[in-house]
């Protein structure tokens, strides 16, 4: 079985291209879900959340408000790096967990991890092969701000928060430019798989460990 990391900058489609290969028969490890998993009220990193930035980030039902978090976070460095320290180190974690789960399953041939900051975290030495999904600046700012409605300031706070894309696409084995639609993108992964599947029995001619 191969594991394939699948990052990218925020907006670039990392989850579309994931949601591809799962359609070509690997398993997906979504890091964005098991971050909300660990946000529930009572948990643990809820309670560090809490702890460290008040209730005012919670909704009604003490769920934590995201978006009223990343608003405090994204304008201060100081307080973006003191969320990662509660929350990445949980997810990574549970990551582990559910990688060592997968492994045993003589059935699937590859596990994808869908991790927006897969490398920012060096966590690249649990993948065989890495994915950088890509896109023009252009297209990414646009996107961000119709999917989400942010001001061009917000886009760029979120950008900046992360690696530049050429960093990430120097480090990746494989590149996936998402700029031009689903269907493009679809062609690309599919090459992709084709090339890395094959080899998964032979972690030699794969593996980045």
């Amino acid at each position: 079985m191969i594991v394939i990391g699948v990052t990218g900058g925020v907006g670039t489609g990392k989850s579309t291209v994931a949601g591809i290969l799962k359609q070509c028969g690997a398993a997906v490890v979504d890091a964005d879900v098991l971050a909300h998993e660990a946000m529930e009220p009572k948990r643990l990193v809820w309670r560090e959340i809490v702890r460290a930035f008040g209730r005012e980030v919670l909704n009604q039902d003490e769920t934590v408000n995201r978006k009223r978090l990343a608003a405090v976070v994204f304008r201060d460095p100081t307080r973006r790096m003191q969320l990662e320290q509660i929350v990445h180190p949980r997810v990574l974690r549970d990551m582990k967990r559910q990688l060592h789960r997968l492994r045993r399953s003589r059935r699937l041939k590859a596990v994808v991890l869908d991790v927006p900051l897969l490398l920012e975290v060096g966590a690249e030495q649990l993948v065989d092969a890495l994915i950088v999904v890509t896109v023009s600046p252009d297209v990414q700012r646009a996107r961000l701000r119709c999917k989400h409605g942010w001001t061009e300031e917000e886009t760029q706070e979120r950008i900046d928060a992360q690696w530049d894309l050429s960093a990430k696409e120097a480090l990746a084995d494989h590149v996936v430019d998402n700029s031009e639609g689903v269907d493009a993108t679809r062609t690309q992964v599919r090459r992709i798989w084709k090339q890395l599947v094959p080899a998964s029995s032979s972690p030699s001619s794969t593996s980045r460990r």
